[in-house]
C-alpha cells in the first residue's frame, strides 16, 4: 500500500470513528467534489472543470439557522488552449438554513449563502502571469440522506468574484459525504 492511500485510509478511519461525538455536538464535516460550470462571459473562455471542497458545518440543535465554513479548489481548461489551466481557491463563511422535517425523514433540504475571498491564477506554456485575490458571494442549496452520523449530500451554489470589469461567475455542482452535525 501506498504512502497516501495509507495516509487516506488512516484520515478516512479517523473520521468514521469521530463522527458520531461530532454529530452530538453539532459539527460536522463536508468532504466532496464535482462539475464546475463556468457561467456569463467566464464562459466563453474556460471550458466545464472539475472541484473539489471541504468544510466544517456548526448548528445548534433542532435550531434550523446554522454556519459552514468552506475551502473550495476548482480547474478550468482554457477554451482555445487546453494546456492553459485556470484555478479558482476560495473560502466562504456561509449562514445554512434547513427547512423543518419530521424526525423520522433522512431527506434534509438546505439554502446556503455567504461571503468569501476569492482567488484565480492560470497556469501552463502561454498563460498570462500573476494572480487575482478578490471578495466574492455565493448562494445555492441542496439537500442531505442521512444515515446516522454521516450522510451524502448534493449541493449546487452560484459563485460571484468581484473583478475589475466582468465578474468571475461558476456554478460547483458537488457530490459529497457529510460526517457529525451541522
Amino acid at each position: 500500500m501506498t504512502r497516501s492511500a495509507r495516509s487516506a485510509a488512516v484520515l478516512l478511519l479517523g473520521v468514521l470513528l469521530f463522527s458520531a461525538p461530532l454529530h452530538a455536538q453539532g459539527v460536522g464535516l463536508t468532504l466532496g467534489g464535482g462539475l464546475a460550470v463556468p457561467l456569463g462571459t467566464y464562459d466563453e473562455v474556460v471550458k466545464l472543470g472539475w472541484h473539489g471542497t471541504a468544510g466544517l458545518s456548526f448548528a445548534a440543535g433542532s435550531f434550523p439557522l446554522g454556519f459552514r465554513i468552506d475551502g473550495t479548489f476548482a480547474q478550468f481548461s482554457d477554451e482555445i488552449v487546453p494546456e492553459i489551466k485556470t484555478q479558482v481557491m476560495n473560502g466562504t463563511a456561509n449562514a445554512v438554513y434547513r427547512f423543518p422535517s419530521s424526525g423520522t425523514t433522512r431527506f434534509s433540504p438546505y439554502v446556503i449563502g455567504g461571503l468569501g475571498v476569492y482567488n484565480t491564477k492560470a497556469s501552463g506554456e502561454g498563460a498570462p502571469e500573476g494572480s487575482a485575490t478578490e471578495a466574492g458571494i455565493n448562494l445555492g442549496a441542496g439537500f442531505d440522506i442521512r444515515a446516522g452520523g454521516a450522510g451524502l449530500f448534493v449541493e449546487a451554489r452560484w459563485h460571484n468574484m468581484f473583478l475589475e470589469g466582468e465578474n468571475l461567475k461558476f456554478l460547483p455542482i458537488t457530490l459529497g459525504i457529510r460526517f457529525g452535525g451541522g
